[in-house]
C-alpha cells in the first residue's frame, strides 16, 4: 500500500508562551528538534512513501536543512501553512492533488499528523495505515485517566458527569482514504466549516462513514504547554536507556 503523511508544523504554540515566531515544533527534546522525532518515525514507517509538511514559510530553510542531516529521505514538500490548522492541512492535499495530476501517483491512504506528537512509534503509523484503508478511516485515541464533566449552564459551576467508559482521548496521525479526505476538506472549504480535527470533517461530511478506533498507550504526548518538555525529556532518556 501507498499512504502519504502530513505533519502539520504551523502553530507557535500560544500555550507554550514562547517568543514571537518560535515554534514549538523546534523546541529540544534529547538534543534534536521536537519535529526531528516525528519525521524519523515516519520516515521508518514501512507503508509511508512521502511526507508533506506544513509550516511558516521563516522555518522552510531550517526543515530541510535539518531533514537532509536526518535522512529523511521520504520528505516530498514543505508547504506554507495557513492561519488555521485545517488550513494548513488543506494547502498539503492541494499540493498532493497537483501532484498526482501531474504525474498520475496516486495514494491509498493519507495520514494527518501533529508536528508536535514526538513519540509516535513508526509500527503504529503503519497499523493506522492499514487499517484506514481497510475500513476507510482510523483515529488513534486512549481512554482518559480523569473524571470528565460538562459544565453547567452557569460556567462557574459543574453540569453533568460523564461516563468515562464511552470516552477517548483522540490523537493523531488520523488516517483516511485519500478520497474520502480530499472531498472533506473540499467541501469544508466551499462552506467555510472548521473542525479541530480531521475525523471531524469526515464526520460532518461523511456521516454514514465509520472511524475505526486504534487504541493506544499514553506515550503519544502533544507538546502544548512548558510542563511537558521536562515529561517528554524524561520519556525520551527513557526510551534511549531501554536500547541499550
Amino acid at each position: 500500500m501507498k499512504t502519504i503523511a502530513i505533519i502539520a508544523a504551523s502553530g507557535i504554540g500560544k500555550r507554550m508562551r514562547l517568543g514571537d515566531g518560535i515554534s514549538k515544533q523546534m523546541l529540544q527534546i534529547g538534543g534534536s528538534p521536537v519535529i526531528s522525532h516525528t519525521l524519523k518515525a515516519f520516515q521508518a514507517a514501512t507503508t509511508v512513501s512521502a511526507i508533506y509538511i506544513a509550516t511558516k514559510l521563516e522555518n522552510r530553510a531550517t526543515l530541510e536543512e535539518m531533514a537532509s542531516s536526518a535522512g529523511i529521505s521520504k520528505l516530498k514538500a514543505i508547504v506554507e501553512g495557513g492561519k488555521e490548522r485545517q488550513d494548513s492541512v488543506n494547502n498539503c492535499i492541494k499540493e498532493i492533488e497537483q501532484e498526482r495530476r501531474l504525474t498520475g501517483n496516486v495514494s491509498d491512504t493519507i495520514l494527518v499528523h501533529d508536528g508536535a506528537r514526538p513519540f509516535i512509534l513508526p509500527e503504529e503509523i503503519d497499523e493506522i495505515s492499514h487499517l484506514s484503508l481497510l475500513f476507510g478511516a482510523c483515529v488513534p485515541a486512549n481512554r482518559p485517566k480523569d473524571t470528565i464533566k460538562y459544565v453547567g449552564s452557569d460556567p462557574a459551576f459543574f453540569g453533568e458527569t460523564l461516563d468515562r467508559n464511552k470516552l477517548l482521548q483522540v490523537q493523531t496521525p488520523q488516517g483516511f482514504r485519500s478520497e474520502l479526505l480530499i472531498q472533506a476538506h473540499e467541501q469544508a472549504e466551499l462552506e467555510g466549516w472548521y473542525a479541530t480535527d480531521d475525523a471531524a470533517l469526515v464526520e460532518r461530511f461523511f456521516p454514514e462513514q465509520l472511524i475505526r478506533i486504534f487504541e493506544t498507550g499514553y506515550h503519544n504526548i502533544k507538546i502544548t504547554t512548558p510542563e511537558d518538555i521536562p515529561v517528554a525529556e524524561a520519556m525520551y532518556q527513557q526510551r534511549v536507556s531501554l536500547k541499550r
